[in-house]
């Protein structure tokens, strides 16, 4: 009976021979040995030594990801900047027929360049332009205005129902939002952003992710998320699985209003309670205490895994808001439809270059113009997206129906879940952290099964589980809710 109390991690017989099973490189059976966590007698016992399974590490970017990353071609996203800002404006209220300057010919012109990259795809990328006539909606919609999105889709190998959705919107404004006249140049909000995605379109294009990524340019977001509100409510109707959306608004300098400069740090901002919780969810949210667990929370934390080394070169800075004070971006219409989505935006911000008329006041340079931007940033920011966008749809999915159990009173901790069918699924780990801690601190591999005991009490320490792939990438963390 002693023996057994001093184990640190209590699994079925079948799970244990589940976790033998599987390869060394996707899953180790060490933390599931009694005697890996058992301290030598005698010997100094480390911090860790009495706490399940092992310290979590970050996710090292394997041969075909660093191959993306250094594809990402920074002389490409400044020609896609200066293009777009060479447009004059993209005023979303501005001409859609002028071949050269407006909304239409920038529309035109990404419809162009993703059809470019579809073409390389095989066939396994599609284009569209998404357009709807949107009716009038004061103060910033006056009259009925076409919105067009163009979305490119890379189709999933082995699970296309799987969706991830990475944007910039195309439209800009000056400092009246309802001048579709005078120059808006638009370079870092938001055609940086654009250029992300069309980079990452172009490169991804070739390559054959298992699940299904969508790579969007939208329109109508200065004027009140229009086109991304759009774009969610038709994922939405049609029960699309998108398991992340991901704006990049304002992604264009490194340089702050008073002139210092912070170019290897990209912002992620992302959601505590989430928008779309409803009254019951909210009663169970407080009961657990979920407050920093939402499905964006958990987002947030995969992408600081996979995307901060030295591959992409950069540090993300998880701001715990859905966004700035007084702004909002194209993440929040996904949010109002109940799917996980977060912002990557600069970590500083010069409002002399956006939103405002390009003008000259006291010999002070005002205006959204390409020569405000830091295209090596940029370049670095599009390998972050491209290290979260490839990670995700190479992993297995976020698992369902994680639960905890509460039936009884313990002071360990059982956790039960629904096992996935992702053909390249190998198992699950459970996670867990001091409640005091922003992000998980540590794994325990518990293998091919659906549940797993912990000898640690739920109400001292958060848990989540994630999957594991054969290839040995994990997926995001589900949060668990109580099972009584």
């Amino acid at each position: 009976m002693a023996e057994e109390r001093s184990r640190r991690v209590f699994l079925s017989t079948s799970a244990a021979l589940s976790a033998a099973a599987l390869s060394s490189t996707a899953l180790s059976s060490t933390a599931l040995s009694s005697t890996a966590l058992a301290p030598t007698a005698g010997a100094e016992v480390p911090a860790d030594a009495e706490k399940p399974g092992e310290r979590l590490t970050p996710q090292r970017p394997g041969a075909e990801l660093r191959a993306i990353l250094r594809e990402i071609d920074e002389h490409r996203i400044e020609a896609t900047v200066r293009r777009l800002a060479a447009f004059g404006t993209r005023h979303t209220l501005s001409s859609q027929t002028d071949p050269a300057r407006g909304i239409g010919a920038a529309r035109d012109w990404i419809l162009a360049e993703m059809t470019k990259s579809a073409e390389r795809s095989g066939g396994r990328m599609t284009v569209q332009a998404q357009s709807y006539l949107q009716q009038p909606a004061p103060p910033r919609i006056p009259v009925a205005t076409t919105i067009t999105n163009v979305v490119a889709t890379l189709r999933g190998s082995t699970t296309p129902e799987r969706v991830y959705v990475v944007s910039g919107h195309y439209d800009s404004r000056c400092s009246d939002p309802l001048d579709a006249t005078k120059d808006a140049p638009g370079a870092d909000d938001d055609a940086s952003g654009v250029a992300v995605a069309l980079e990452l379109a172009r490169v991804l294009a070739t390559r054959r992710p298992a699940a299904t990524i969508v790579f969007a340019a939208v329109a109508g977001e200065e004027q009140g998320l229009f086109g991304a509100r759009h774009m969610a409510t038709l994922f939405k109707t049609a029960g699309t699985n998108v398991q992340a959306m991901f704006t990049n608004d304002i992604v264009g300098s490194s340089r702050a209003d008073d002139g210092t400069r912070d170019p290897r740090t990209i912002r992620l901002f992302a959601e505590g309670v989430p928008t779309s919780e409803t009254p019951a969810q909210a009663d169970i949210r407080r009961a657990v205490g979920g407050e920093n667990d939402s499905p964006s929370r958990q987002l947030a934390r995969f992408v600081h895994s996979v995307a901060e080394n030295e591959a992409t070169g950069m540090t993300v800075r998880v701001i715990h808001r859905r966004d700035r004070y007084l702004r909002g971006g194209d993440h929040i219409p996904f949010l109002e439809q109940g799917f996980p989505a977060a912002r990557f935006t600069e970590p500083h911000e010069d409002y002399a270059h956006q939103h405002q008329d390009v003008r000259v006041e006291n010999g002070k340079q005002f205006g959204d113009l390409p020569e405000f931007c830091d295209f090596p940033f940029i370049a670095r920011v599009a390998r972050v997206n491209a290290a979260t966008m490839w990670s995700l749809a190479t992993a297995p999915d976020t698992p369902e129906d994680v639960r905890i159990r509460t039936n009884r009173l313990t002071n360990e901790t059982d956790l039960v879940w629904r096992r996935g069918t992702d053909p390249g699924l190998a198992g699950y780990e459970v996670v867990w952290r001091e409640t005091t801690a922003a992000d998980w601190t540590h794994v325990v591999r518990v293998g091919d099964t659906t549940e797993a005991k912990v000898d640690l009490s739920k109400d001292n320490v958060f848990f989540g589980v994630r999957a594991v792939g054969k290839n040995g990438h994990r997926g995001p963390v589900a949060f668990p809710t109580p099972l009584s």
